[in-house]
């Protein structure tokens, strides 16, 4: 235990407050909004009883950039029996902490660090909403997940990937459409990359299921049978008419026609390369889009 923790500790327990990094600190930004900060690295390790600790069996993750096609791809495979595919769930942001020291040394007594408790909060919460669903495979398909694909590795060491990538020229162009007053063009690309190179690192950490934007729109049967193999059930038709009141609109952008009219269309016509910006020309090579070295990595 740290002296800060201490101190903390002792503050909780004889004034009643906590003292919380600030906002604009290095951590701030990865902290959740009420300043309760997760586990630490050195913190994360794999579950110790994977029978007792994990109520899930091999959830799915999509790990996709922003403005990629996850909702689309979510609306797909949530319209299966056996596939409940709810919003964006962000579990990661779940943090627990310690109120006392008291409750600190009961739980190490048990084995537990604050790491250890996240993951079975994040387990229980996506356990329930499969529970509820009534179907058997869940799917988070939250973007953010794969700056921490690590994290969600070590919670489920069997979890499963599919790994969702799109033009990374369409992507930015997306998500600057999506916020035109927040960001520019170019303020757009450089903060769509990180999502695309934090999906690349993931899929040189992890084994999975590569699946193209392009290729889901362009021939949603084919694509949505090699997800149904991977994923070890039977492809059902009813994916592909998969619309109606229980999709989400918020936030669709260029697929929200698609989800209303419950079968896929074609999605953008692909950027010519000049129309590429210099910025994005690398990771187009690495993910195939260009000429180069074609899904490095992989």
């Amino acid at each position: 235990m740290t002296w800060q923790r201490k101190l903390n500790g002792a503050l909780v327990k004889y004034a009643g407050i906590q003292v919380t990094r600030a906002e604009g600190s290095s951590s701030a930004a990865s902290s959740p909004a009420d300043g309760l900060a997760p586990a630490g690295e050195d913190l994360v390790r794999p579950p110790a009883d994977p029978a007792a600790d994990r109520l899930l069996v091999a959830p799915v993750f999509v790990m996709s950039p922003v403005r990629s096609g996850s909702t689309l791809l979510r609306a797909i495979l949530n319209a299966h029996s056996r596939i409940h595919a709810p919003h964006e769930l962000h579990v990661r942001r779940l943090t627990v902490g310690f109120g006392t020291t008291l409750a600190e040394k009961a739980m190490a007594a048990l084995g537990h660090n604050q790491a250890d408790l996240e993951h079975l909060l994040w387990d229980r919460v996506l356990h329930r909403e499969l529970v509820r669903s009534g179907k058997q495979i869940i799917v988070d398909k939250t973007p953010a997940n794969a700056f921490a694909h690590q994290r969600i590795a070590a919670c489920w060491p069997d979890a499963r990937y599919i790994f969702l990538l799109r033009h990374p020229a369409s992507i930015a162009e997306s998500w600057y459409e999506a916020g035109q007053e927040k960001r520019s063009r170019e303020e757009a690309a450089a903060d769509a990359l990180r999502y695309m190179k934090a999906v690349q690192r993931a899929r040189k950490a992890l084994p999975g299921l590569t699946v193209r934007y392009e290729d889901l729109t362009g021939d949603p049967a084919t694509v949505t049978r090699a997800i149904c193999e991977f994923l070890g059930v039977e492809w059902e038709p009813g994916m592909l008419e998969y619309g109606g009141p229980g999709v989400v609109e918020k936030g669709l952008g260029d697929w929200k026609d698609k989800i209303r009219s419950g079968e896929v269309q074609p999605g953008r016509d692909l950027p010519e390369s000049d129309d590429i910006p210099d910025l994005l020309k690398p990771m187009c090579k690495r993910w195939g889009y260009l000429p180069g070295r074609a899904n490095e990595g992989r």
